[in-house]
C-alpha cells in the first residue's frame, strides 16, 4: 500500500458499509500512468506523502472575508466554521444543512451517500464515499426563486502539519427553483493539505443553477475534485471554473443530461504556470432529446506548468435533437511548459449537430506587431492578449456583478506571470 493510502485510512470513522468501500479503494490503489483516465497526471509524487487527519481547525481573520457577503458557509480545512459563517437568513424556501447533521439523522436525509464507485481510476471518490463526513446539503423548494448569490468558502490553513480532508456535498433544485451558487477556494498562508471532495448537483424539472468555482489554492496544496450532476426535462445547469492555484489540481465533471431539451453550458479557465498541474476532465452524457452542452475551455501553459484537458462527449441512442459543442484553445507561453488536450465526441443517435475541436499555439503575431505599431511596449501588448483570451468563457456567467468578480480574479492570477 503506498503512503498515501495507509495515512488517508487512518481517518475512517464510519460503519461496516464504508469500511467495505474502503477497503475496495485500498485494494484497488492509485492509478497509474497505464490508466487512460490518469495517462498525463502522475500521483507518483502523492502517493509517497502522508498526511494526517484535521482535528480541529486553525483561526482565521474574519477580514480575509471581508469581499465574501452572506450568505456563506465556510470551512476551514475541512471543518465548518460558524465563527465565519453567516447563515441565518436564507431566503424562505432554501434549506442549508451540514453533512454532519444528516447523518446524526439517519439513511433517508443522505440517500445521495449510497452512489458507488467501481472503475480502478476512480479511487479518490471511492475514498470520498468511504471517509466524507462534512460537507453542505443545499436544498431549494419547488418554484423558489434567489436572485442573491450564495457562497461556499473552503480554506485551507498552515497548523503544522499536512493535513487531509474529504468533503461531500449536494445541491439540490426541485422543479422551476432558481439559484446561483460561488464556491470559494482559497488559502490564508502556505500549507501543504489534500483536499478531496465531491459534489452533486440535481436538478429537477425546469430548474436553473448558475454555478461558479474558483480555486486558487496555495502553491503546494492538491486539491481532488469532482462534480456529479443529473438534469431533468428542461432543466439548465451553467457553469464557470477557474483553475488559478494549487500545485495539483484534478477536477472530474460529469454531467448526465437525463431530461428532454435539458441543458448544460459549461465553461472554465486553466492557468498553468510556474509548476502548476491542473487537469479537467469532462464526461458529458446526452440521454434525453433536443438535448444540449456548450462547452468552451481556455489553458494556458507558462514556466514549467502543465494543463490537461480531456473533453469527453456521448450522445446515446435514442437523443435525437442533441446540440453538442465543444472548444478547447489554449496558450503555450514557454518552451518547458505542456499542454495535453484531447476532445471525444462519441455519437449513436440520428438527426444530431455535434462539434468538437482543440488548439495550442502562442499569441497571435500578427496581434502583437499591431499593439506594437500603437505604441505599446512589447510586455504590456502581451499581457493584454493573454487577458482578453481569457475574457470569452466568463460570459456564461450572465449576473454582471459575479463575472465582474471572476475577471478580477483572472486579471490577479495573470499579474504574477509578469512577462510571458
Amino acid at each position: 500500500m503506498s503512503a498515501l493510502l495507509d495515512s488517508l485510512a487512518q481517518g475512517f470513522a464510519g460503519d461496516a458499509g464504508r469500511r467495505a468501500e474502503l477497503d475496495e479503494a485500498l485494494r484497488a490503489g492509485l492509478p497509474g500512468p497505464r490508466n487512460e483516465a490518469w495517462k498525463y497526471t502522475s500521483l507518483r509524487q502523492l502517493e509517497r506523502r502522508s498526511f494526517q487527519p484535521v482535528q480541529e481547525a486553525p483561526a482565521v481573520d474574519p477580514l480575509l472575508l471581508a469581499d465574501i457577503p452572506g450568505p456563506r458557509a465556510v470551512f476551514v480545512n475541512g471543518r465548518y466554521s460558524v465563527a465565519l459563517s453567516l447563515t441565518t437568513d436564507l431566503p424562505e424556501g432554501v434549506s442549508l444543512q451540514l453533512l454532519s447533521e444528516a447523518l446524526a439523522e439517519g439513511a433517508e436525509a443522505v440517500r445521495f451517500l449510497g452512489r458507488r464507485y467501481e472503475r480502478s481510476e476512480e479511487v479518490f471518490a471511492r475514498l470520498n464515499a468511504a471517509l466524507a463526513n462534512e460537507g453542505v446539503l443545499l436544498r431549494l423548494d419547488e418554484g423558489v426563486v434567489v436572485s442573491q448569490p450564495l457562497n461556499l468558502v473552503f480554506i485551507g490553513a498552515a497548523d503544522g502539519a499536512d493535513r487531509a480532508w474529504h468533503l461531500r456535498h449536494l445541491i439540490e433544485l426541485r422543479a422551476g427553483a432558481s439559484l446561483t451558487v460561488l464556491e470559494h477556494h482559497f488559502a490564508v498562508d502556505d500549507h501543504a493539505h489534500l483536499a478531496n471532495s465531491l459534489t452533486h448537483v440535481h436538478l429537477a424539472r425546469e430548474a436553473q443553477l448558475r454555478h461558479a468555482r474558483v480555486q486558487r489554492d496555495g502553491d503546494r496544496a492538491s486539491q481532488l475534485m469532482r462534480t456529479e450532476a443529473v438534469l431533468a426535462r428542461g432543466a439548465e445547469y451553467r457553469r464557470m471554473d477557474l483553475e488559478l492555484g494549487a500545485a495539483l489540481s484534478r477536477h472530474e465533471l460529469n454531467v448526465r443530461l437525463e431530461g428532454d431539451e435539458s441543458r448544460l453550458v459549461a465553461n472554465g479557465v486553466l492557468l498553468a504556470d510556474g509548476r502548476r498541474h491542473l487537469d479537467t476532465r469532462l464526461g458529458i452524457d446526452h440521454i434525453g432529446r433536443d438535448t444540449a452542452c456548450e462547452l468552451g475551455w481556455r489553458g494556458l501553459g507558462a514556466g514549467r506548468g502543465r494543463a490537461v484537458f480531456h473533453g469527453g462527449i456521448l450522445i446515446r441512442e435514442g437523443a435525437d435533437g442533441t446540440d453538442a459543442a465543444l472548444s478547447n484553445k489554449n496558450l503555450l507561453l514557454s518552451e518547458q511548459a505542456e499542454i495535453d488536450t484531447q476532445p471525444v465526441l462519441e455519437i449513436h443517435a440520428d438527426e444530431v449537430k455535434a462539434a468538437h475541436g482543440a488548439t495550442v499555439g502562442k499569441l497571435d503575431a500578427n496581434a502583437l506587431f499591431y499593439l506594437r505599431s500603437r505604441g505599446l511596449p512589447e510586455r504590456e501588448a502581451q499581457q493584454l492578449l493573454t487577458a482578453a483570451f481569457f475574457r470569452e468563457p466568463l460570459a456564461v456567467i450572465d449576473n454582471t456583478e459575479v463575472r465582474e468578480q471572476l475577471t478580477a480574479r483572472v486579471d490577479h492570477a495573470l499579474d504574477r506571470l509578469g512577462s510571458p
